[in-house]
């Protein structure tokens, strides 16, 4: 059986280009004990990734060369563990690939009824978990707090925001480009979205957040972060999860003043994903009930086609996405 690979072809400087990506074919390997061979169905693409390949993740590199990493959900073809029998569906991380053979340990199986495989690497995945976690388990959202969350068509913003308004919380968006505002009112529920590239983001904050700002879901660090620690309200939440502005430089920029956390009495915190797989399956249990009664809806960006994968990555990493980045790599 052939497989179809992405590899890093050449570390990017700045953004990203199709062409820092090449294809590679391969024959899958025969199974040892205790592996599973997959067939990918859908890769999710993230802003980490971007950081992997220039050795700033915590979760390792990827040098060129070698096939880009990333979370998939996958029909089991064949497998040599007790665990896993042909036909099932897992969630694993697979990488770029059509096919993976990954040990049995490192596979999780989908619920057996489970019908929406991609919701699982969106609103249902670590992207909806990195949503739950970030703002409901730590921002500890109250009735009527203002919650602001820049990159708000994204994975994980279009999911925090229909959270935040489940629990009752006044929601503003920062967003690039009238389309990506549009979409945040009509379709993800948020009271009001700002364009960043059209308008002054602090004063638009001051008119919209007239007491100030009680939980900032970073996503994208940079300037935005300086302006919003700004207006924080009294007893305010600041979940640092992403620096998606910088994440295409070599340099980061400084961030805000103390001063500015230490007079709204601010608790600051540095949010990784992973800290809180053991609260996976709490999330998944809450999430799947507000998608059964249609108040959570998974956003999507889906691209057809491994071959077409470094495309959809390079589309990230401009900011052109709206919803979850996936691609569709088999039926």
């Amino acid at each position: 059986m052939l497989n179809t690979i992405v590899q890093l072809k050449q570390t990017p400087e700045g953004v990203p280009e199709p062409s820092d990506f090449q294809l590679a074919s391969a024959e899958v390997d025969a199974l040892q004990e205790g592996e599973v061979l997959c067939q990918i169905m859908y890769l999710s693409l993230d802003p980490y990734m971007r950081s992997q390949i220039s050795g700033l993740h915590i979760s390792g590199s990827v040098l060129p060369g070698t096939m880009m990493n990333g979370e998939t959900i996958a029909r089991v073809l064949e497998s040599r563990s007790d665990d896993f029998q042909a036909g099932e569906m897992v969630r694993g991380f697979g990488g770029w690939q059509q096919y993976a053979i990954l040990p049995a340990k490192a596979l999780t199986k989908l619920p057996a009824d489970a019908t929406n495989y991609s919701a699982y690497l969106s609103a249902l995945g670590s992207t909806g978990l990195t949503a739950y976690a970030a703002l409901i388990l730590k921002g500890a959202p109250k009735q009527g707090d203002t919650v602001v969350i820049p990159a708000a068509t994204g994975g994980v913003g279009s999911t925090a925001a229909q959270l935040a308004k489940i629990y009752g919380c006044k929601v503003i968006g920062i967003a690039g480009g009238e389309e990506k505002c549009r979409v945040a009112v009509e379709k993800l529920g948020y009271d009001a979205c700002i364009d960043r590239k059209t308008e002054n983001v602090a004063e638009k904050l001051k008119e919209l957040c007239p007491d100030g700002v009680d939980i900032y879901l970073d996503l994208v660090g940079g300037e935005t972060l300086n302006i919003v620690s700004s207006q924080l309200a009294i007893g305010a939440r600041v979940i640092l999860c992403g620096i998606m502005s910088e994440v295409n430089k070599t340099e980061r920029s400084g961030g805000p003043m103390p001063a500015m956390w230490i007079k709204s009495r601010a608790t600051v915190f540095g949010f990784v994903v992973y800290d809180f797989e053991g609260q996976r399956a709490d999330f998944i249990k809450e999430c799947q009930g507000y998608i059964d009664e249609n108040r959570l809806v998974p956003f999507e960006d889906v691209t057809e086609g491994i071959e077409n994968a470094a495309d959809a990555f390079c589309r990230l990493m401009e900011g052109k996405n709206i919803g979850k980045v996936l691609v569709k790599v088999s039926d």
